[in-house]
């Protein structure tokens, strides 16, 4: 293989290897644009996306010297060569742009850049558009041949699994945090006085962790903890949910919902981390909790936290406590169980941050 073949595999490889090493979506296509400009040797080059409207194309990116100028424009499919390509699904070389009717001279008049040559291809996948990519200008007005073609459309595939990648991240995230608000939901009207219990526990478990300089995944486990711990209050009401933890026909009570928090989340992956945290939140720091009777630092700190937030939330739940009353209450409650109840390193944490931070409370 020539040396210039195996430089443009070479960069192809380390563009392709990017698609896996970050998620932004940005950096990969500008990455991608300038390998096409390098590599065809030409003076500039551009990505263009369609829009949502699937009427449009826009410029998501444009490399050289003019690039910026085409940034706020748009082009509708099926005008100029891009728009061209885009509506045919078919590649295209034009050595000559002066000549070619199809040619867009807007851009031009735009930017300032003057296009000579430009070759495009689309960008496809699972035969649907999603953009095209196009270089313009072979330095010494060289020709571009079909072997060029096959290259920038090798780019042209990179740039199609980088955008769809990110799509289909961007999409499990939107599901994701939709689904969590929806649990969060659930678990508030599976038990009387539950109104935003989850999200405070979330929040306020979170802040103590962040205080004790928890590390990052710790810190995530701590979150879904706290957001889903009671939701085995709504596995109380299922009849499958409770056959299938072996509590079918017992007497429902406070200890099975923590069981029953387990069951129901321990299939997702994502929440391996925060089980432990669920299972041992009623545990207490004398050894005289639920469900296993842990103690001191035998129960998992995420459990100890969740633990001291999960009692002071009652005074909010219960004694209708809110402001300054509920944070004074909350601080004495913190003082009075330290060592029994609660781990001193934890109460004392929370302590300082409700003396620190007198709107913790207040979401």
């Amino acid at each position: 293989m020539p040396e210039s073949k195996n430089v443009d595999a070479f960069e192809l490889l380390a563009i392709a290897g990017s698609l896996n090493s970050t998620l932004d979506l940005d950096y990969l296509l500008q990455k991608i644009g300038l390998a096409g400009e390098r590599l065809l040797e030409c003076e500039a080059s551009s990505i263009m996306l369609l829009d949502d409207t699937k009427k449009f194309l826009y410029f998501k990116v444009a490399t050289g010297n003019k690039g910026s100028a085409l940034k706020k424009m748009t082009l509708p499919i099926g005008k100029g060569i891009a728009g061209w390509v885009a509506q045919n699904k078919q590649s295209l070389i034009v050595n000559d742009t002066k000549n070619d009717p199809r040619f867009a001279a807007m851009f031009d008049r735009t930017s300032g850049f003057q296009t000579r040559q430009l070759m495009a291809v689309p960008m496809i996948t699972r035969g649907e558009l999603v953009g095209v990519a196009e270089v313009l200008n072979r330095k010494g007005d060289k020709p571009f041949s079909d072997s060029d073609m096959g290259l920038l459309s090798s780019l042209g595939n990179l740039a199609s699994v980088a955008i769809t990648n990110t799509k289909l991240i961007q999409d499990q995230k939107n599901f994701f945090s939709h689904m969590l608000e929806l649990m969060s939901v659930a678990i508030e009207v599976a038990k009387p006085g539950m109104d935003s219990h989850p999200n405070h526990c979330a929040y306020l478990a979170c802040a103590v962790g962040k205080k004790m300089g928890v590390e990052d995944h710790e810190y995530r486990s701590l979150y879904y903890a706290g957001l889903l711990h009671d939701i085995g209050y709504i596995g109380i009401k299922s009849r499958k949910i409770l056959e299938d933890a072996g509590l079918l026909g017992l007497a429902a009570g406070e200890e099975q919902h923590v069981t029953l928090s387990v069951k129901m989340l321990e299939g997702i992956n994502m929440f391996q981390g925060a089980l432990p945290m669920i299972k041992h939140h009623h545990e207490r720091f004398d050894g005289t909790g639920y469900p296993g009777k842990l103690s001191g630092e035998s129960i998992p700190l995420g459990a100890r936290i969740l633990g001291l937030i999960e009692a002071l939330e009652e005074l909010r739940i219960t004694a209708g406590l809110k402001g300054n009353d509920l944070r004074q209450k909350a601080v004495q409650e913190a003082r009075s169980g330290s060592g029994a109840r609660f781990d001193p390193a934890v109460a004392e944490a929370f302590i300082q941050l409700i003396e620190q931070e007198e709107r913790i409370w207040e979401l």
